[in-house]
């Protein structure tokens, strides 16, 4: 119905940067947010930054001021560009979205996930 794919993950030394890329496509009305989240090796998923359709965001404390989200409505594509990177920013990374499909029905996708790690 909905297909989110992402893009841009791999390894990179601390302090380092990386753009992930997600891109949504099929029955899509419109989008009422898109979202990162990452989940570490034995911990739970965590919200890391979120962008609503009108443009506020919101971001996990620990990325605050390294992380950046943003969005383009006409591509349906939302970008995290993480910069500064720290060994603990090492996870799979997912890519969500809540989406109006076209029949006017609200859902939420997620990404098939890329892998980012950080070296110490």
């Amino acid at each position: 119905q909905v297909q989110l794919v992402e893009s841009g993950g791999g390894l990179v030394q601390a302090g380092g940067s990386l753009r992930l890329s997600c891109a949504a496509s099929g029955s899509i009305f419109t989008i009422n947010a898109m979202g990162w989240y990452r989940q570490a090796p034995g911990k739970q998923r965590e919200l890391v930054a979120r962008i609503i359709s009108g443009g506020p965001t919101h971001y996990a404390d620990s990325v605050k001021g390294r992380f950046t989200i943003s969005r383009d409505n006409a591509k349906n594509t939302v970008y995290l560009q993480m910069s500064s990177l720290k060994p603990e920013d090492t996870a799979v990374y997912y890519c969500n979205s809540e989406v109006v499909v076209t029949s006017r029905a609200t859902s939420n996708f997620w990404g098939q996930g890329t892998q980012v790690t950080v070296s110490s």
